[in-house]
């Protein structure tokens, strides 16, 4: 994968016009002028990431390699989430194979993103928590709108983030900071996360903050792609490498911990209480 991926930079690309194209839950368009492709998750209310939008991700993710972007935005059509994380309602009361499934096309969108050689950022225009965060920490850069949350969470649930997100969030953070957010499930408010080093810019609105990363994948204007792709990749070969030898494993231990009595409870909990807050 990483030299398909690799590959890819060979080829810059071509002129083109203003293009959009669409999955049910994500957009891709790319800029002509700048040749950078924002990409857009839609799934109302909060782009719960279901196996649908995973699959989604996924392509469009592919889409922008192939069309030989020079960098890769990601954000969110909501005006106050950029992703809730995974859908508790496709882990909640259901058979192991579907969980399995939920977490090996989660595992898919992560090295797909983690691992692209394209430059990526993340316009954080709302809340971050689990798999949102997943999502902008997989990315080079990040920056977010103020007044929001971030951070992985997942211990709050009764899941624990596995080991291959967990260096990449060792990656962004100081290791012994991601070591007590994560054991605590820690969310970090934006002023927080930019302190902390976990987002890099604030921005004001989205338009802002999808401008300024543009202006930050716009800093490899001149330098070549291909060198710049497999520094980027030599920075996280590691991270990659013992993430395909755990895969499967990782699928296996997800699966049988969300399956447990416990963590079932936990999440049953969870979305009474959401229920119940929707009704005041």
């Amino acid at each position: 994968m990483l030299h398909s991926n690799l590959l890819r930079l060979v080829a810059r690309r071509p002129p083109s016009r203003l293009m959009s194209t669409a999955t049910k839950l994500t957009t891709v368009e790319v800029n002509d002028k700048t040749g950078i492709a924002t990409l857009t998750m839609n799934r109302p209310p909060v782009n719960s990431q279901n196996v649908q939008l995973l699959l989604d991700l996924q392509s469009s993710i592919s889409e922008i390699e192939n069309n030989k972007s020079r960098g890769l935005i990601l954000t969110s059509a909501s005006s106050n989430v950029f992703s809730a994380g995974l859908d508790i309602f496709e882990m909640y009361n259901t058979d192991v194979e579907r969980l399995r499934t939920v977490w090996t096309e989660l595992q898919n969108v992560w090295i797909a993103l983690y691992g692209t050689s394209l430059p990526t950022a993340a316009a954080i225009n709302g809340h971050a928590p689990a798999g949102g965060c997943l999502l902008a920490t997989a990315c080079e850069y990040r920056v977010m709108r103020p007044n929001f949350l971030i951070g992985l969470n997942e211990a709050q649930l009764g899941i624990i983030a596995p080991k291959w997100l967990m260096a990449g969030f060792a990656g962004v953070l100081p290791k012994r900071l991601a070591e007590r957010a994560l054991t605590q499930g820690r969310m970090f408010t934006t002023q927080e996360a930019f302190e902390a080093g976990l987002v890099d810019e604030i921005a004001s609105t989205k338009e802002e903050a999808v401008e300024k990363c543009a202006a930050f994948i716009g800093t490899f204007a001149k330098v070549n792609p291909l060198a710049r792709g497999l520094t980027k990749l030599q920075f996280r070969a590691d991270n990659i490498r013992e993430f395909e030898e755990i895969r499967e494993k990782d699928v296996a231990d997800f699966a049988a911990l969300a399956s447990s009595a416990e963590v079932q409870k936990v999440m049953g909990t969870y979305l009474e209480n959401l229920k119940n807050k929707g009704k005041k």
